[in-house]
């Protein structure tokens, strides 16, 4: 440290001699990179689980009896109980549950898809009958989820003794956050909005799950999301994502929270950068948005091919923010849904013959850009009645090669000790040139001006170590399962959670986030090769 405290010195220059440098140990010390913070950090790779605790009818008709009125939760339970009683379909459902996963699913997740994070689907009567009072399921149909809150940890212990994270999606909320009837109900109205009782309840069940998470009791947890496809323009949302993020921050502050962005993206990202200052010490904000192109007319008058070009579009918004958390906070996007589907009147303006490789190329597309451009996907959907799935089909979509993992999710593990070896080796011979040149830059830039180097070198050795240990996590976890590394996917999140951490606060603060930079891309380029 000596030697390197030297090689500052003579790159800031002999006038700047005599400004106070903090000693080693007088900087402020950022926490070790635990488990939770790769969990929570890392790039998220995977798919949601699907229609396991939320019933949707096309996914899984047989949960639905020929007695059921629509295709939702609430009237696949009300269809059983009517049919068979409240006995068989408790075993009914909970057969459903635990039935979820698979060995040959956990084989595929593990060894084929490269696979580190679920998105798990779930509804506030997963949490048991408590949650159900004055609700649409209250009574009878609430005692069919005695259990189902078990059976959601025992997923996600499953789950994590493979590294494999988890992020708990409140998918169906009291009243519906839209019209859908992946809200639990078939209900015509977004009815969680604007009521009372509803948001209370909201609140209340994400505020539960947000104990147990912090209890201990999902340690794989990679975030816990607030709301799914809220609906356009939905009234109040961000006030209610503020309330709950208030009071889970009180908690624990070191959950990700996961937020819809009703389908504006723009607004959603203004929003979330605003809660994610370096001056705020509250969860991270997340957004999750879900990018499909089959729904709308403006997809479904396009041609494969024009569809194709246009998903390098779907995050530009993201672009003009990301990159400096010191101005502009962060505002991490997280892709919660897409397939590899398109309408029959985009497929039908291309020959069948085309379809397979225009799929493909479909897949692989949305996979480049939600690798460099998101800090996570999740594709929709692993489990259904009708498996492999099609183009809605985690596991048909990744074996014909249309989704595909980031290439370090493959990485051979015996491979990371000499991976690191030759980082660290570039790092000795690296390190003091990024620092003389970035002294030498601003000094050059704008002679006589105040700044605080020290920053930049405090930012490049904790920028370089975390890059490096988040590369090894796997490797040094014990669960040697599988294969493959990982890197801060999160990074804007990750770079506002060490700012605060080590007091980076201030107006030079931006400093330090380009040392931070600099050191990951720099190690990376030699880890990630």
């Amino acid at each position: 440290m000596n030697a390197a405290k030297g090689l500052f010195k003579k790159a800031m220059g002999k006038d700047h001699d005599d400004r106070p440098v903090p000693q080693p140990d007088q900087r402020a010390q950022g926490s070790p990179v635990s488990q939770q913070d790769i969990y929570k950090y890392r790039f998220q790779y995977g798919t949601n689980l699907g229609s396991i605790f939320v019933l949707e009818k096309w996914l899984f008709s047989g949960m639905f009896e020929k007695t059921a009125e629509g295709g939702s939760e609430l009237d696949a339970v009300k269809a059983s109980l009517q049919t068979r009683g409240l006995q068989a379909t408790v075993e009914k459902w909970e057969k459903h549950w635990s039935h979820a996963l698979l060995d040959k699913d956990m084989e595929f997740l593990i060894n084929e898809a490269f696979c580190n994070t679920i998105r798990l689907p779930i509804g506030y009567y997963t949490l048991g009958p408590e949650f159900c009072s004055g609700t649409p399921f209250e009574g009878e149909p609430s005692q069919v989820y005695r259990n189902a809150w078990s059976h959601v940890l025992h997923t996600c212990n499953k789950l994590a003794e493979a590294g494999i994270g988890v992020l708990i999606d409140m998918h169906a909320l009291p009243g519906g956050a839209n019209k859908d009837s992946h809200s639990g109900t078939s209900s015509p109205i977004a009815g969680l909005w604007g009521d009372k009782h509803n948001l209370d309840l909201a609140r209340k069940s994400l505020v539960f799950v947000a104990k147990e998470i912090s209890a201990g009791k999902i340690p794989n947890c990679t975030g816990l999301q607030l709301c799914n496809e809220a609906a356009w323009g939905a009234k109040g949302m961000y006030e209610f994502y503020g309330n709950v993020l208030a009071e889970i921050s009180r908690i624990d502050n070191s959950i990700p929270l996961y937020i819809s962005d009703a389908w504006k993206l723009d607004t959603a990202l203004d929003w979330a950068r605003k809660q994610n200052t370096i001056s705020s010490n509250t969860n991270l904000i997340i957004i999750d948005t879900h990018k499909y192109y089959t729904f709308d007319e403006k997809h479904k008058s396009k041609s494969p091919q024009e569809i194709i070009r246009i998903v390098p579009e779907a995050l530009s918004a993201c672009n003009q923010i990301a990159g400096n958390v010191h101005q502009n906070g962060a505002a991490p996007v997280f892709i919660g849904e897409y397939s590899c589907v398109m309408d029959a009147q985009s497929w039908n303006r291309v020959s069948e013959s085309e379809r397979q490789a225009l799929t493909q190329q479909f897949g692989q597309v949305q996979c480049q850009q939600w690798h460099t451009q998101s800090c996570g996907s999740a594709f929709w959907t692993l489990k259904m009645a009708w498996m492999p799935g099609g183009g809605w089909g985690f596991v048909a979509q990744t074996r014909n090669g249309s989704v595909r993992p980031p290439a370090y999710l493959s990485i051979l593990w015996d491979e990371v000790p000499h991976r690191i070896a030759e980082a660290n080796d570039h790092m000795e011979r690296g390190r003091s040139h990024e620092i003389q040149a970035h002294c030498h830059y601003w000094d050059s830039k704008d002679p006589g001006k105040h700044y605080e180097h020290w920053r930049f070198e405090a930012g490049w050795d904790d920028g370089w170590n975390d890059a490096v240990s988040f590369f090894g996590a796997k490797e040094a976890s014990g669960i040697h399962i599988g294969r493959g590394v990982d890197r801060i996917g999160c990074l804007d999140g990750w770079i506002r959670k060490r700012m605060i951490e080590v007091g980076q606060s201030g107006p030079l603060g931006w400093e330090y986030e380009h040392g931070f930079r600099n050191a990951v891309a720099k190690v990376e380029s030699v880890l990630l090769r």
